[in-house]
């Protein structure tokens, strides 16, 4: 798998006393919510690429407001349609 490296300042870990394992699973967090978001990894993989399940990460995703579904309105309405 390929690898991207990012050089962060001192200062970040001392600006809230977070431990760099924590900021380097929120970054791994955000870049796979973002990929998910544009299409390029199913959720499945973006899940993958945060060490994490599935489910954990679509759970994570609602809970930073970030939809897990893209309908438009006619797919919506299909999708609470009272059959």
């Amino acid at each position: 798998m390929p690898k991207i490296s990012i050089d962060l300042p001192d200062s970040l870990l001392l600006s809230k006393a977070t431990s760099f394992e924590e900021i380097k699973k929120e970054s791994l967090f955000a870049l796979a919510s973002y990929l998910f978001q544009q299409g390029y990894l199913s959720s499945g993989a973006a899940a993958e690429m945060c060490h994490c399940n599935r489910v954990d990460f679509i759970l994570k995703l609602g809970r930073s407001g970030i939809p897990v579904a893209d309908l438009d309105g006619e797919e919506l309405d299909e999708e609470f349609r009272d059959e």
